[in-house]
């Protein structure tokens, strides 16, 4: 687990906490910072960060990126998705040697910021452009892989044969986390049903309430192990899962400690080091590409695969010979043995 990941992690309970309580300040890191060299790094996020572990990553990154390069750094936030434009073009207005945005919800905007600005080096995270620029690069995600995996946890631990997920849009992209668990689970368990349900609405991404309605619907189906992104919906799930009896699963960091003996492993996305190696990249002249990260490159894992798993509150820890079978399979799609379908068609 890298340094920053610890850090997060470790402060993820206070942080969700403090920010339900005390709200956002959507451009609240926009004040300037003192670099050694001149150089600026600018993060613009699709909506305001607050309980989001999977956009605090990001701001993590861009943070250890400026901390590596001797470099300032600023988050714009965005308010919601009509704002998304507005906070490129103010990005762009002051000239940043890399603006990092990350978010399926930034590909118009950035490919029509790269073609009006092509002096301006961008780097997409999590999502790339349709038409390849090159003053665009692009980091994305295998998440399926990590998916995979947990539902072949899922199946192991299942006692009901049903599985399900709690997951915020009904997308081909953001189906990478619900319809790849149930195919990890019947990989092991062909006797396994699964029923994914969507959070929607017009905050998909941060609706605990609906998030925990959706989780107590599937709980009322028999499902006994449900994969949980949502987000900052996530709270809405464990929270479900403490008043039920079906175990959970967390995406993007160790979520395992905000509902202690319910929460099975996590899905995790190394988006803090991803986007701090795709600014190292641009800022070395080796931009403009496009870099896929999985279970081999080590953009994706669980926490159930990494160091110090023991002294986490994820139930995984308790079940060794599920432990032994989640590595096995992770080997095996590695090495192209065992196939995983993307619902995104990459």
């Amino acid at each position: 687990m890298s340094p920053a990941r610890r850090r997060l992690v470790a402060g993820a309970s206070v942080a969700l906490c403090a920010a339900v309580l005390a709200g956002c300040n959507a451009n609240a890191d926009r004040g300037p910072a003192a670099a050694e060299n001149g150089r600026s790094l600018i993060l613009v996020t699709p909506e305001p960060v607050g309980v989001n572990p999977f956009l605090q990553l990001a701001v993590t990154g861009i943070e250890d990126a400026a901390a590596q390069a001797g470099a300032s750094s600023k988050v714009f936030q965005s308010q919601d998705a009509t704002t998304v434009q507005q906070e490129v073009e103010a990005a762009v207005a002051e000239q940043p040697d890399v603006l990092a945005v990350v978010g399926f919800e930034f590909a118009d905007s950035i490919a029509a910021a790269a073609t009006a600005n092509p002096e301006q080096q961008f780097l997409f995270v999590d999502a790339c452009t349709t038409e390849q620029f090159p003053n665009v690069t692009c980091a994305v995600f295998r998440e399926h892989e990590g998916t995979f995996l947990a539902g072949v946890e899922a199946g192991m631990l299942t006692t009901t044969n049903h599985v399900g997920a709690v997951v915020a849009l009904d997308t081909p992209q953001i189906r990478r986390f619900s319809d790849p668990f149930g195919a990890g689970a019947k990989h092991v368990n062909p006797q396994v049903g699964f029923t994914p349900l969507y959070v929607g609405g017009p905050s998909p991404f941060n609706d605990p309430a609906r998030a925990k309605e959706q989780a107590l619907s599937l709980a009322a189906q028999s499902v006994d192990q449900v994969i949980a992104s949502s987000a900052a919906g996530n709270l809405g799930v464990f929270d479900a899962a403490k008043q039920s009896s079906f175990a959970a699963f967390g995406v993007d960091v160790d979520q395992c400690g905000l509902a202690p003996g319910k929460v099975v492993d996590n899905v995790i996305k190394e988006v803090d080091r991803v986007t701090a190696d795709g600014v190292a990249k641009i800022l070395a002249g080796e931009g403009g590409t496009t870099v896929s990260y999985g279970l081999a490159e080590g953009g994706v894992t669980l926490t159930g695969l990494e160091e110090g798993l023991a002294e986490t509150e994820c139930v995984i820890a308790q079940h060794p010979e599920v432990q032994a079978e989640l590595a096995k399979v992770r080997d095996q799609i590695v090495a192209g043995e065992v196939r995983v379908d993307d619902p995104a068609g990459e």
